[in-house]
């Protein structure tokens, strides 16, 4: 999941600067992405740490719900038809974060099942 974490998060990152490139500079709320990329990568390159693996994906689940919530207005924008950068850049944050949300649920479900199992 660490691998996972750092490849979504650099695609938030390309996603906030192409956004911010397309809207000619004008604001720096379409950095947003970049920034939450860059959270997520510094979670990522931790959680390849043994040791700080569990809290690093915890953060990263968090996180991820954190851009999801702050996010799902521009998909369902975007999925009503409306095409501006904004609506673009923040659907398709939705959907990586809801996405990477997504699987460290799953990764979390596993994880627990393969406790139990011993």
């Amino acid at each position: 999941m660490a691998n996972t974490t750092i490849g979504m998060a650099a695609a938030l990152i390309v996603i906030g600067v192409v956004g911010y490139v397309a809207t000619d500079r004008q604001s720096a709320t379409a950095l947003i992405p970049a920034f939450l990329g860059l959270l997520l990568l510094a979670f990522g390159w931790l959680a390849r740490n043994e040791a700080y693996r569990k809290h690093a994906m915890h953060a990263v689940a968090a996180f991820a719900l954190l851009g999801l919530l702050g996010t799902i207005g521009g998909l369902i924008r975007l999925l009503g038809g409306t095409t501006t950068p904004a609506a673009i850049s923040q659907g398709l944050t939705a959907i990586l974060t809801g996405t990477l949300l997504a699987l460290c649920v799953k990764s979390f479900i596993d994880a627990r099942r393969r406790r139990a199992r011993g």
